[in-house]
C-alpha cells in the first residue's frame, strides 16, 4: 500500500512521522510505503518570520533540513506534484514522474496574494515570506515617525498575526525611543477587531491601554502608492506613512489549477478530514476549506488525528476518531508578555491576561517546534 503525502511542512511533516512510527511493522516488512513529496529540501519556522521583520530573529535561524526531521523509513523527494489525477489514483510530478497511491493527504499550504488588492504589493510591507520580511525589517530601521496603518485581508495564514504584529510594532518604536512619533492605525474587516469575539473583546481594550487607533468593517479596496492613501470598499481613506499588510491568502496554484477547490481551498470534511466525494484522499493545514484557523496548531492536530485514522485504516480497514476542530495560538501581547487562544468546534477561546510565563512559554516552543515537527511533542 502507498501512502503518499504531498507537501512538506507542519501538517506533512507530522503526520509522516505520526505515520511511520504507528506503521513501522509493515512499512519493514514492506506491506506499506510513505512516499512524501516536497517543493523544497528545506523546513522553514513560519511563525519566526515575525521575528525577522522586527529583528529579533535572523533568516537562517528559522530552517532546517527536512530529510533531517523525518523518520528513516519514510521515502522523500524534492519533487512537487504539477497534476493530481484523482480517478487514476496518482500525481504527475515537476520531473515528470508519475506517483500511484492508495491513500494520499494533501498538505500543501497557502500563499499570499497582494496581487488581488491594486497597489498592495507595490505599497505595503508584509512579512510572510522571508524576503518580504527582510524588507520590512529594512524600511523600519529607516522609519522616523508618522502613521503606521496595519491592515488586514481574509482569509490568511496565522489568526494572530496582525494582533502580534501590532503589538511588537507597539514595542519596537518604544525600543528606538520614537513611539511617541508614531501613530499606530489598525484597521480590520468585520465589525471588532478579530475574528473570534472573545479575542477582540481582550484586544481592543489593550489597543486602547497602549494607544492604538483602529477602525473595523474596513476591507481594503486599492492602495493610492504615489499618494499614500489606503482605501475601503466602505468608502472610507486612511492616510499613511508606512503600510504593514496581512494579505489576504490563496491555497496554492497547483490546487486552484487542478480545480480541486475554489480559490486553492479544498473542500473537506471537518471531522474526517476527507476531501469530500473522495474516501482516499485526506487534506490538512491551510489547505481545507474548513473555516478554522489556517494555523501550525491547527495542522498539527489534524495531522494527529489523520495519523491514528489512516493507520486504523491499514490495520482494520476503518477510521477510528474525528477531529474536533482543536486549535491553540499564542498570541504575543508585547515585548515580555503573552497569553494564549485555545478553542475547538464547540468551545470558544477566552484568552486570559497577558502574562510574562506564558511569554517565556511560547519563546520556548519556537525551540522546541523542531521536535514539534518530528511529531516528538
Amino acid at each position: 500500500m502507498n501512502i503518499l503525502i504531498v507537501g512538506g511542512g507542519m501538517g506533512g511533516t507530522i503526520l509522516a512521522n505520526n505515520l511511520a512510527r504507528r506503521l513501522n511493522p509493515e512499512l519493514k516488512s514492506g506491506k506499506v510505503r510513505i512516499i512524501m513529496l516536497s517543493a523544497s529540501e528545506r523546513h522553514m519556522y513560519q511563525p519566526g518570520l515575525l521575528y525577522v521583520a522586527v529583528g529579533k530573529m535572523m533568516p537562517d535561524e528559522m530552517y532546517r533540513d527536512q530529510r533531517s526531521l523525518l523518520e528513516p523509513t519514510i521515502e522523500f523527494s524534492v519533487d512537487p506534484v504539477e497534476q493530481f489525477n484523482l480517478d487514476q489514483n496518482s500525481v504527475k510530478t515537476k520531473s515528470g514522474a508519475t506517483i500511484k497511491y492508495d491513500i494520499m493527504a494533501i498538505a500543501t499550504g497557502s500563499r499570499m496574494a497582494p496581487e488581488t488588492i491594486p497597489g498592495l504589493a507595490e505599497g505595503a510591507e508584509t512579512f510572510y515570506t522571508e524576503d518580504t520580511a527582510v524588507k520590512m525589517f529594512k524600511t523600519l530601521q529607516g522609519f522616523q515617525g508618522g502613521k503606521v496603518v496595519i491592515t488586514v485581508g481574509v482569509p490568511h495564514k496565522c489568526p494572530m498575526a496582525p494582533l502580534e504584529i501590532t503589538f511588537m510594532l507597539n514595542d519596537y518604536f518604544k525600543e528606538r525611543g520614537i513611539r511617541d512619533k508614531v501613530q499606530l492605525h489598525y484597521t480590520y474587516p468585520i465589525g471588532r477587531v478579530h475574528s473570534l469575539e472573545n479575542v477582540a473583546k481582550w484586544a481592543a481594550p489593550e489597543f486602547d491601554r497602549l494607544g492604538i487607533t483602529y477602525e473595523t468593517l474596513f476591507n481594503m479596496k486599492e492602495v493610492d502608492v504615489a499618494n499614500k492613501v489606503l482605501r475601503s470598499e466602505e468608502g472610507t481613506d486612511t492616510k499613511y506613512d508606512l503600510l504593514i499588510a496581512i494579505p489576504a491568502h490563496r491555497g496554492m496554484e497547483v490546487i486552484e489549477k487542478g480545480g480541486l477547490g475554489q480559490n486553492g481551498w479544498i473542500p473537506t470534511n471537518r471531522t474526517r478530514l476527507n476531501m469530500e466525494g473522495r474516501n482516499n484522499v485526506y487534506v490538512l493545514g491551510d489547505t481545507t476549506n474548513i473555516p478554522i484557523s489556517k494555523a501550525g496548531s491547527t495542522a498539527h492536530f489534524e495531522a494527529e488525528a489523520l495519523g491514528e485514522n489512516i493507520a486504523a485504516i491499514v490495520k482494520v480497514g476503518t477510521p477510528v476518531r474525528d477531529y474536533d476542530g482543536k486549535v491553540f495560538c499564542f498570541i504575543q501581547a508585547g515585548k515580555d508578555k503573552a497569553t494564549y487562544a485555545s478553542f475547538n468546534y464547540s468551545n470558544p477561546p477566552d484568552p486570559k491576561a497577558p502574562s510574562r510565563a506564558i511569554h517565556w512559554f511560547k519563546l520556548a516552543y519556537n525551540k522546541l517546534y523542531w521536535s514539534s515537527a518530528r511529531g516528538l511533542l
